[in-house]
Order: C-alpha cells, then sequence, then structure tokens
C-alpha cells in the first residue's frame, strides 16, 4: 500500500498502525503555510520504519488556489473548527488533487492501493474528507486503474481523540509530529487544528510540552 503522508498526527499514526502493509508514503509540497514543517515529519518517520519516503511538487495549488492556509500565517483564523470563518482554510478539492496523483504513484509502484488518514472531526469543514467523497474516489480510482487499486481511509468515522487513543497504544512518538496551520517552528496553540490536537492528546492521557 502506499500512504498519503502529511506528517501531522493523524496520518503519521496510520502509518504506524498499517507499516506492515506500507510499502511507501507520498508527501506532497502544495504551497501550505505548515507543508515544509510537515514533511519534516513525515521523512523522520519513514526513516524510523524503514519506509521508502517520496515527496512530488503540487506547487501550482499554492500558485492558483485560494485557502488561508496557503496565504500566510497572519491569514489563519484562531479559533475551533467550529467557527464560521475556519471555512477560510479549506484548499479546494485538495484531497481530489492528491488521491488522483497517488493512485497513479500506487500503480506505477505495482501498489495494491493507497490510504489516506481522513478521520470524523473533518467532515464538516472539509468537502473533501467526508465519507461520500471518500467511497466515491474509491470507485473512480477503482475503475480507472488496471488493477482495480483500492483506497482505504480506516479512521473516517473515528474522532481525533481516538487517533490519539490509538497511537498511545502504538507508542507514536507525538512530538515528532506537526499540525499548525501557521507553520512556525513551534504550534501556535491559537488556531484550530492546535486546538483539536492538544484536546486529542489531552483526551488520550498524553502528555506534551506544547
Amino acid at each position: 500500500m502506499l500512504i498519503v503522508l502529511s506528517g501531522g498526527m493523524d496520518s503519521v499514526t496510520l502509518l504506524w498502525d498499517y507499516r506492515d502493509r506500507i510499502a511507501a508514503a507520498v508527501t506532497f509540497q502544495y504551497g501550505s503555510n505548515h507543508n515544509l514543517m510537515e514533511a519534516r515529519y513525515a521523512r523522520l518517520n519513514c526513516e524510523k520504519l524503514g519506509i521508502r519516503w517520496i515527496e512530488i511538487d503540487l506547487s501550482f495549488m499554492g500558485q492558483h488556489f485560494h485557502s488561508s492556509l496557503l496565504d500566510g500565517a497572519e491569514s489563519v483564523p484562531e479559533g475551533s473548527y467550529g467557527n464560521d470563518n475556519m471555512r477560510s482554510t479549506v484548499v479546494p478539492f485538495r484531497n481530489g488533487i492528491m488521491l488522483s496523483v497517488a493512485a497513479g504513484l500506487a500503480e506505477s509502484l505495482g501498489l495494491q492501493g493507497l490510504m489516506l488518514a481522513n478521520h470524523g472531526g473533518d467532515h464538516e469543514i472539509y468537502p473533501d474528507c467526508r465519507p461520500d467523497f471518500v467511497k466515491a474516489m474509491g470507485e473512480a480510482i477503482a475503475a480507472g486503474t488496471y488493477e482495480h487499486l483500492r483506497l482505504e481511509a480506516p479512521y473516517t468515522n473515528i474522532t481525533k481523540s481516538d487517533i490519539a487513543r490509538r497511537g498511545k497504544a502504538l507508542g507514536v512518538d507525538y512530538s515528532l509530529t506537526y499540525s499548525c496551520y501557521k507553520g512556525g517552528e513551534k504550534h501556535c496553540g491559537k488556531c484550530a487544528t492546535c486546538i483539536e490536537r492538544a484536546q486529542a492528546l489531552a483526551d488520550a492521557g498524553i502528555e506534551t510540552d506544547e
């Protein structure tokens, strides 16, 4: 299997959870504020597990798409995902584009499928993380590849706190993941993903110095 690996806590947990089935990981550089920081930890976790890591440039997204994730740290709103302004963090059809490229890569590598680490908390804000989208993309990927590649998204209907609990059981070191939408050296603690991350880690009983 090929995993789409951002370097955030969800995809890194998925990497460790299914490491025995994963042959390669792909990280996309698409120009987001936090891309470089996430990629650092994506590569590091792959090195720790001996899994091949591939980086692909999708910089056209940063050049032509509109999202506060692409417009600099000062554009990222602060507060929880429940706030209306969090829609500004949507990168239009990001997962659709990444999964399309990942499907072509997986088929080129002779793999049987690909994995995505979307979760239940993403559904309200991000259309390309919802179960109906994942199902439709899975059908398109299977129909559009000779080997009928499978798209697996095992965290689709669980929460980020559930993911953190699973990671704790697996021994995932969450200090070697990155989630902040502002993209600084340290988590800002104020953007929606920082708030969600902190709550999930706390729910799982994981202590951090973030």
